[in-house]
């Protein structure tokens, strides 16, 4: 079974209390899917360096869980850098269970946002 790819260059974020959990997915021409992935702090200067990071890969759609109250400041320091940023609901960006690592959500919730038409 294969995905139909909308976007080619996206983000998503698993945030936690005082960590970001990044994951760029980048797609060629031939629907390859090469991943970038980091961790920076939640405070306002490692939320800076996320923003540098994501323009360093030319990534300007980022898709987030509205998981308790920690994405309101990565919410409102995205959208001051003119990033499109998606909220999802936690209930529909949950990963398949098994060996689950706060890694592997950010690159789940960046899959899920590169096969997801506006």
């Amino acid at each position: 079974m294969s995905f139909k790819i909308f976007k080619f260059n996206c983000c998503g974020l698993d945030i936690h209390k005082t960590w970001i959990f990044a994951c760029i997915g980048i797609t060629d021409s031939n629907n390859r899917t090469q991943y970038k992935q980091a961790r920076f702090s939640s405070f306002t200067k490692g939320l800076n360096e996320l923003c540098d990071w994501l323009a360093k890969y030319n990534c300007k759609d980022v898709c987030m869980e509205s998981t308790g109250k920690y994405w309101i400041p990565v919410f409102n320091i995205l959208e001051q850098h003119n990033l499109w940023v998606t909220l999802s609901h936690p209930k529909y960006t949950k990963p398949m269970k098994g060996n689950k690592t706060d890694r592997k959500d950010a690159k789940w919730i960046c899959d899920l946002l590169v096969t997801w038409m506006n």
